[in-house]
């Protein structure tokens, strides 16, 4: 078991309440995936792509340009991995994906 799976949420930064998933990151992602019907049920902000998910590169990739299309060039998934070691790739959540979301207001 690698270190990063064997990590709890207290080894972390500290818990703060996540925001409600916007519906758009939710479709995204469902759409991305290909996933099947209730998939989407999963979809937690604390869910990580990699390990919960189980999203591949193919899937990463298409939802890094479904965002950019999106969302603008702010919503770089491809940028925001390029600068990750593997324990912090396998650690990517949605949350984290919505982080690079702009707020209603800018949309």
């Amino acid at each position: 078991m690698s270190d990063a799976i064997s990590h709890t949420s207290s080894d972390r930064e500290p818990h703060h309440p996540a925001a409600p998933l916007y519906p758009e990151l939710v479709a995204l992602l469902v759409e991305a995936a290909g996933a099947p019907p209730g998939w989407a049920d999963r979809l937690t902000p604390e869910a990580r792509l990699d390990g919960d998910l189980l999203l591949d590169e193919g899937e990463l990739a298409a939802l890094a340009g479904r965002l950019r299309e999106r969302f603008g060039p702010a919503a770089d998934l491809a940028r925001l991995r390029a600068g990750l070691d593997l324990a912090a790739l396998e650690a990517l959540t949605v949350a984290d994906l919505q982080k690079l979301i702009p707020e209603e207001g800018a949309r």
